[in-house]
Order: C-alpha cells, then sequence, then structure tokens
C-alpha cells in the first residue's frame, strides 16, 4: 500500500486542551508550540489528532489502549502564523502556537485500537503516544492512509489516496468532541469569529485589501455585499469577487448556495479572494485588523468534490394526500 505523509498528534483531556481542539476543528486550524527541524519542507497530507488515552506509558501498555480519532487531510503545509487565534491565545495576548498548518475533517473514529488490530501502523500509534509527552507537539510518520480511509467509510483511489472527495466524506463538527454534553448549534469554516466586532474588522480588512488589489490592476471597484461582494469593471470587462477572511488557516470556507450558484453561471466571471492569518487588535474601538495572507483563485469555479453540504432544505410530507 502507498504510504501517506502524517502529523500524529496526542490532544489532552483537560478543558483548556479540550476547547482549544473544538475551536481548531470548529476554524480548519492547527498548531504547535515550536517549530521542530523535521517541519521544515515537509508536507503532509493527512492529520490525526488522538484523545481518550492516556499517554505517559510504556509502547507495550500502550498498544492494548483504544482512543477517539479525528482524522484530517492538511491544506496548505505548515506556516508561520502572526495573529491571535484559540482561545487561551486570545486571553493571555500573545502567541502560544506560532506553528501551523490548515486541517480539513474527514471522519470521527471512535474506540479504535491503538494496537496491530487497528488501522495504525506501530510507528503511526507509538507517534501519537510519544506527542503526548512532548507538548502535544507533532510527529510526522510515514503510514498508509487506506485503512483509515476505509474505516471511516471514504472511497479512496490505492494510488492516491490523499485525493480524497470531501462530498463523499462524513466529516465532523465541533459539537462532537468527545466529552461535549449539549450542542451549541455553532456554524463552522474558515471565516467564522463568535464576535461581532471582531467578525467585522477582519470582514472589512479583507475586503479593504481585495479592493486595493483590483484597483491596482486598474479596475473600478463597486462594494455590494449581496448577491456577492465586489463588483469590478474595466472597459468592457466585468468580474465579480467573494471576498473571505480569518485569522486561521487557508482551508475552506463557508459559501451559501446562492454564492455556489453564482458562481457556477457561465455568464459570470468570479473569483475567490481569501485572506488567512489576519491579525486584530481588541483593545481599540473599533477593533483594528492587519496584515494576512492572500489565496486568490481567480476565474473560480466550485466543483463538486470540493463541497460538503452543511445544511438541508427539507420538504414536509403533504399530509393531506
Amino acid at each position: 500500500m502507498k504510504s501517506s505523509m502524517f502529523v500524529m498528534v496526542h490532544v489532552g483531556q483537560s478543558t483548556e486542551s479540550q476547547r482549544n481542539l473544538e475551536h481548531g476543528i470548529e476554524t480548519l486550524s492547527w498548531g504547535f508550540p515550536d517549530k521542530k527541524p523535521e517541519y521544515d519542507d515537509a508536507r503532509p497530507e493527512f492529520a490525526l489528532l488522538a484523545t481518550g488515552a492516556s499517554p505517559r506509558v510504556q509502547l507495550e501498555d500502550w498498544l492494548h489502549k483504544t482512543a477517539t480519532l479525528y482524522l484530517f487531510q492538511v491544506r496548505g503545509g505548515f506556516y508561520e502564523g502572526q495573529a491571535w487565534h484559540w482561545p487561551d491565545e486570545e486571553a493571555e495576548r500573545r502567541l502560544k502556537y506560532p506553528q501551523r498548518f490548515g486541517i480539513e475533517p474527514l471522519a470521527k473514529l471512535e474506540n479504535v485500537p491503538l494496537g496491530p488490530t487497528g488501522p495504525l501502523t506501530e510507528a503511526g500509534s507509538d507517534a501519537i503516544r510519544r506527542s503526548g509527552t512532548d507538548r502535544g507537539m507533532g510527529k510526522l510518520v510515514q503510514m498508509p492512509a487506506q485503512r483509515l480511509l476505509e474505516l471511516a467509510g471514504i472511497p479512496f483511489d490505492p494510488d492516491q489516496p490523499e485525493d480524497v472527495p470531501l462530498d463523499k466524506s462524513p466529516g465532523f463538527i465541533a459539537e462532537q468532541v468527545a466529552g461535549e454534553k449539549k450542542p451549541r448549534h455553532r456554524r463552522r469554516g474558515a471565516g467564522y469569529v463568535s464576535d461581532p466586532k471582531k467578525r467585522k474588522a477582519i470582514e472589512e480588512h479583507a475586503e479593504q485589501l481585495a479592493t486595493t488589489h483590483y484597483e491596482a490592476q486598474g479596475w473600478t471597484v463597486e462594494k455590494l455585499g449581496k448577491p456577492y461582494d465586489l463588483r469590478c469593471t474595466r472597459g468592457t470587462e466585468e468580474r465579480h469577487v467573494e471576498v473571505k477572511g480569518t485569522t486561521g488557516a487557508a482551508t475552506s470556507v463557508e459559501l451559501t448556495v446562492n454564492e455556489v450558484l453564482h458562481a457556477r453561471d457561465k455568464h459570470n466571471t468570479v473569483d475567490l479572494y481569501v485572506v488567512s492569518d489576519i491579525r486584530v487588535d481588541t483593545t481599540t474601538d473599533p477593533y483594528t485588523a492587519s496584515g494576512g495572507t492572500v489565496s486568490h483563485y481567480t476565474g473560480w469555479e466550485p466543483a463538486d468534490e470540493d463541497l460538503r453540504p452543511r445544511k438541508y432544505e427539507y420538504r414536509l410530507p403533504d399530509l393531506t394526500a
């Protein structure tokens, strides 16, 4: 079987660790407190965040345990973050996890054996254990992904198991973190922030960067908001721009049905402009946003395999029929 590069991470059971796990899932980002030499130029394809089993045991004992595994596709590789992103970073007003990467949820797997009867190689399982004794620092390991994907019920190409069709994977949301008692019905996605003032600062900063970019190329920019964010004209040309912003990684973004349909309409030329790792100063009034890394997709048309439905419209049966 083909091997893929994994980032193996043990997440502790403390309230802070579990809260950060929820936030990482919700905002599609993960981070470590330090940079290690093995991260240089590494391009991991998957990540496993494991919780529920204590790592402070010998390997022989560890291999008899089970754990909850959160399987992710890694997006974009490692980068040096600049923005406060996790709740404890915000509370302490400092970067605690600057070594970051984007994570796309694929499947939550419960009570998974960590030994030979499970889907992990011994090296992969031990990497999770060692992560737990090293402040949750990620451990890189080469391991086949096929058994994990099969366990999750995700179809894959044996020659390219990393090309996971998002629309065929079950995914999961922050409310499904082990130990979560009451769902809070939160949204998810790289662009979502719970503080409305912070969310507004991020959105306006991303729009301003996009506006500056297009104006520098000779476009006249009109801010609309709906059905798309920016209308750009240059002579007889017209281009519509969807703008998204986040303090986290450029992993995926939330789209409305209308945004998808608009981008797929052959009569429209649509770009997607995403600004990630935006810094926000919450001591000012209004909040001040700055910086960020731009991901720019011109002639954008979202494909089915890159979309995963988060909500459904349900037509009620006709009780009079």
